[in-house]
């Protein structure tokens, strides 16, 4: 008995509402990603603006930053990044002074202009997806090295190897351009940590928080390597072996390092860094997301294989 030919209209609307569907999914908190003004007013991007706003006010007290410099992001959904406004002390800052913008620039929600430098901030983010947070600031003894174009000794203290380690030094270009947002690019997938040449320097780490620890810590491996110069030329290192005890260290805590083997864990890394693998997992469907006339052919080609094995198996 011959059976009716298979409608590939019916097909079509059964593989489009599961396309649909598995990307109804990608939510953070329950929002679309495609609804950035709800996600902007979210308690999870409230809680997120205040951690800048206290991250802001360390790095003010702590004489990081002077006038209105520096800046602070964080990711708040694979498409979207909050960020401190231009032309704002950070000692001044308020959770309402706080933008949001996409991952090509575009400022989508907010009263003040985003940062001039957050596309340093974007690169970062595009080209290391375990980083959720993006410090630049100036503290000066890492900006004394970046002057002065000197990478720090390493192998001295045990935190700058655990936290930190060895520290890269991006060459100099203007500020707030694209030029200059692309010179991290070598580095920063090994380095959470760069000297930016003649300028300050930048941090990315898995929270705000943890992004100021950073800055904290090479700023004062940076001031106490100065001071024991002054004491002894030749400074004394950590043993070889011993280095080895960190660096195993670092690897379950997930933290990046040249030297560490290029076939080290990724999951591990992330969900020790604060990201789980269903988050990572996420995020990573988040940001290839097809447009429309992708999901469009996605759909007609395997619409058209469905019909094909469906009317092939009379």
């Amino acid at each position: 008995m011959l059976m009716k030919k298979i409608d590939p209209s019916i097909i079509s609307g059964i593989v489009r509402r599961a396309v649909l569907d598995s990307f109804a999914a990608n939510l953070v908190n329950g929002i679309p990603f495609d609804e950035p003004q709800r996600l902007f007013a979210s308690p999870e991007a409230n809680a997120l603006k205040e951690e800048i706003v206290r991250a802001g006010r360390k790095l003010w007290e702590r004489q990081y930053v002077d006038g209105n410099g520096g800046n602070i992001s964080v990711r708040l959904s694979p498409h979207h990044v909050l960020c401190t406004p231009t032309l704002c002390s950070k000692a001044d800052l308020r959770v309402e002074d706080l933008s949001l913008v996409d991952l090509d620039n575009c400022q989508i929600c907010g009263d003040r202009p985003q940062t001039s430098e957050i596309l340093l901030h974007l690169e970062i983010y595009k080209a290391v997806p375990d980083a959720k947070a993006v410090i630049h600031c100036h503290p000066p003894y890492a900006t004394a090295h970046a002057v002065a174009g000197v990478i720090p000794q390493g192998n001295l203290i045990p935190e700058q190897e655990v936290f930190v380690g060895p520290v890269a030094l991006a060459p100099y270009e203007t500020p707030g351009t694209q030029v200059f947002a692309e010179t991290v690019l070598p580095y920063v997938k090994n380095h959470n940590t760069i000297l930016l040449a003649n300028h300050g320097i930048v941090c990315w780490a898995d929270t705000v928080t943890h992004a100021e620890w950073y800055v904290e810590v090479v700023e004062t491996y940076c001031k106490t390597i100065m001071i024991a110069g002054q004491l002894r030329p030749k400074l004394n290192e950590i043993p070889a072996e011993k280095i080895q005890d960190l660096l195993a260290l670092k690897k379950r805590l997930g933290l990046p390092d040249p030297r560490l083997p290029a076939e080290a864990d990724v999951t591990e890394a992330s969900e020790l860094s604060g990201h789980s693998a269903a988050e990572s997992q996420r995020k990573s469907a988040g940001r290839n997301r097809p447009g429309k006339d992708e999901i469009n052919a996605f759909v007609s080609r395997w619409t058209a294989e469905v019909v094909a094995f469906l009317n092939g198996s009379e």
